[in-house]
């Protein structure tokens, strides 16, 4: 029997803790939970119908990513977004953007361009539409699926968590359309490099987007 790659596996079964933990993190990326808000585990419990254990294992490993913290006579409360510390995400992103961009142009997933020129037609869409919040998921969803194009899970893994932490910025610090715009275009190049170029096009590409990106946070900082 030919060992599967971790793409392939079923899915495991999820635990009471793992739905709960799901739910607040969707929730914290969204931004339905804002930075600083307080949150009730026994509201939480009830609204879940869980006991207390599964709410604060979920909780655990929230605070272990850093979006949730917990102060004595203050309780637990989503975490507030760094400033500071988003200049080293978008640094950490300028390296794995530009290698797992690599690694999926290597891998040659027969989808990959489909798949993000339909993310982009949605974007145009949503542009035009105003609809910020629908621009920053599907700007996700681009990221996130180069990532599963890599064939790597721990890559996955630190996009999914870089990619969270700017999405949580942006509920501080929003885009605007000639941001946006400019993001637009910085895709398409990656997407015609995926189409026409090698490894080393393609991984310049996305590591181009993500230096053009931080500086733009870095204007927006100061």
């Amino acid at each position: 029997m030919s060992v599967q790659k971790w793409a392939g596996r079923l899915p495991a079964v999820k635990s009471k803790a793992d739905l709960v933990y799901d739910s607040l993190r969707a929730a914290i990326a969204s931004g339905e939970l804002r930075p600083g808000e307080r949150i009730n585990m026994e509201e939480l419990g009830r609204t879940f119908g869980v006991s207390k254990i599964p709410v604060r294992e979920a909780v655990k490993r929230l605070e272990s990513e850093n979006l949730l913290t917990s102060r004595a006579h203050a309780g637990v409360t989503v975490a507030e977004v760094d400033h500071d510390e988003i200049r080293g995400v978008f640094l950490a992103r300028q390296a794995i953007e530009g290698l797992v961009a690599r690694l999926a142009a290597q891998e040659g997933d027969a989808t990959l361009v489909d798949d993000l020129s339909l993310i982009q037609e949605a974007m145009h869409r949503a542009l035009e539409e105003n609809g910020a919040q629908t621009l920053s998921r599907l700007n996700t969803d681009f990221h996130r699926r180069i990532a599963a194009a890599s064939g790597y899970r721990v890559l996955v893994d630190v996009t999914e968590q870089l990619l969270l932490t700017i999405q949580r910025y942006r509920l501080v610090i929003p885009r605007d359309d000639a941001d946006w715009r400019s993001v637009l275009e910085e895709h398409e190049i990656v997407i015609d490099s995926l189409r026409t170029g090698g490894p080393d096009t393609v991984a310049a590409a996305a590591r181009a987007h993500t230096v053009s990106q931080s500086r733009r946070e870095a204007d927006a900082i100061h």
